[in-house]
């Protein structure tokens, strides 16, 4: 039962001093919250791009790997060259 009359006091005194608090008497102009909204609406779209960036992207090459046969260097030299265009005509 000690542990419980020391949160209820820790808890009534974290409340009374609450209570004696000095206004502040401060102005907080419009660009500090359009500075706010900014910051958050900057650290969401970071979050949004890192997860595409590092997630989606590898993920997605990686399912389009196994659908398909890649085309290997070699076989891509071994393909025989469309004709060229005679230059002198």
């Amino acid at each position: 039962m000690k542990q419980g009359k020391l949160v209820a006091a820790c808890i009534t005194i974290a409340g009374a001093v609450s209570l004696w608090v000095a206004p502040a008497f401060a102005y907080l102009g419009p660009g500090a919250g359009l500075t706010a909204i900014g910051a958050l609406l900057a650290l969401i779209v970071g979050m949004i791009v890192a997860f595409f960036g590092f997630i989606w992207y590898p993920v997605k090459r990686f399912l389009r790997k196994g659908k398909g046969r890649s085309v290997s260097a070699s076989e891509l030299r071994e393909k025989p060259q469309s004709e060229s265009v005679d230059e002198s005509a």
